[in-house]
């Protein structure tokens, strides 16, 4: 992502951000969680001036991070952290990489973690659009994962969507070849939005109306939104092989 200098030689952001930063006080059992193993599982990287920017100079490396070579599955929004660890649970020889700025949610997500005795699961408090530009490696990620992308529904404010052609072609370099990537939405415009963005895309195959994900629980956001009779559209795209 494009900055340039502030008063004080502060980066800050020139394009609007995919996110709303939100902030939010830890319960005991959070605050627990956190300082057990959040040295650990939260991952300190290198900022560009902004709390959740990340240095373009940075790169993350799976290996040195995991200790071991292993599937990298990256989930971006992970929330409450659900959906990430239900797949971590059960593939426990994939190492999955959570990027998320809801401070609380991170520390749900160790909450389950903690409980469950994972350590293929680390966490980022990162921008996911700076993430996918800089931070991963080529061809490092075997799946990609968005469940529930902020919409943006309000027309005006459809520019701060993070599914852009722009954003397919940064994921097309870190996804590797034959891997996948993997989207649900509730809002079918914004659905409509990525089946375009994927048949436009130069990276990938794919982009129909699937079944759901069998590793995508049922969590209570999407429970709200079955509720007031959203159609809930799982996509996903297979990255091409040179």
């Amino acid at each position: 992502m494009q900055t340039h200098r502030s008063r004080g030689e502060q980066p800050y952001r020139t394009e609007p951000v995919s996110f709303t930063r939100r902030g939010g006080r830890l319960s005991d059992r959070q605050q627990a969680a956190w300082d057990a193993i959040g040295a650990t599982h939260v991952l300190d990287v290198p900022r560009n001036g902004i709390s959740t920017s990340v240095d373009p100079a940075y790169v993350f490396e799976a290996t040195a991070t995991f200790g071991r070579q292993a599937p990298l599955v990256v989930e971006i929004g992970t929330g409450r952290g659900d959906a990430l660890v239900h797949s971590a649970e059960r593939h426990r020889d994939h190492d999955f990489l959570g990027i998320e700025v809801y401070r609380p949610g991170i520390a749900q997500t160790l909450v389950t973690v903690q409980h469950l005795g994972l350590d293929n699961v680390r966490m980022m408090i990162v921008n996911a659009a700076e993430a996918v530009a800089t931070m991963l490696p080529t061809a490092s990620v075997h799946e990609l994962r968005m469940w529930f992308p902020d919409p943006w529904h309000k027309v005006r404010h459809h520019k701060r969507r993070l599914v852009t052609p722009d954003f397919a072609t940064h994921v097309g370099r870190v996804v590797e070849p034959g891997g996948t990537w993997r989207l649900a939405t509730d809002w079918e415009d914004y659905a409509e939005q990525i089946r375009a963005v994927i048949a436009g895309s130069a990276e990938f195959d794919g982009g129909a109306w699937e079944p759901r994900f069998e590793e995508r629980p049922l969590t209570r956001f999407e429970s709200k939104g079955l509720a007031v009779g959203r159609t809930i559209r799982d996509v996903s795209a297979v990255r091409r092989t040179p």
